[in-house]
């Protein structure tokens, strides 16, 4: 398993990397013109209008932090909530048990949640700038 362990900095920067280009190719075009069009959308699932630029901004500028694993842990944090709002007020119109509705939020959402509870790892601008180790679950001493 020490292999594995090795692989550590390497796996969360491509789920960074992952997770970034999904979240910015999600929340660009909310910013850059269909905006308007998918207010309707939002108010029709109980958001007010202007959350779809609150969404294009988290998930563009949040899925850019991600890529370059800037803020990772805050960035992470609030796309998880963000995935998680989405579930609650759009995904759940069929139950909770209807997994395949909302399937690709939720792994977004746990992904997220990942990262900002294990951060970026060794490969991101936030050792680079803050320096210091990244947070691992930690093994018990043999």
């Amino acid at each position: 398993m020490k292999f594995l362990d090795s692989l550590q900095s390497l796996t969360l920067l491509l789920l960074r990397a992952a997770l970034g280009l999904v979240f910015m190719t999600h929340g660009y075009p909310k910013l850059a013109g269909s905006g308007p069009a998918m207010q309707p959308f939002f108010i029709q699932h109980g958001l007010p209008g202007w959350f779809v630029y609150v969404a294009g901004v988290l998930e563009l500028f949040g899925g850019g932090l991600l890529l370059l694993g800037l803020f990772t842990r805050g960035a992470a944090f609030f796309l998880a909530a963000e995935m998680g709002v989405a579930i609650w007020k759009v995904h759940f119109a069929k139950g909770y048990l209807a997994v395949h509705d909302y399937e690709f939020p939720l792994v977004l959402a746990a992904a997220c949640l990942a990262l900002a509870t294990t951060g970026a790892g060794a490969l991101s601008l936030d050792r680079a700038i803050f320096g210091g180790k990244s947070r691992t679950p930690r093994s018990s001493k043999k």
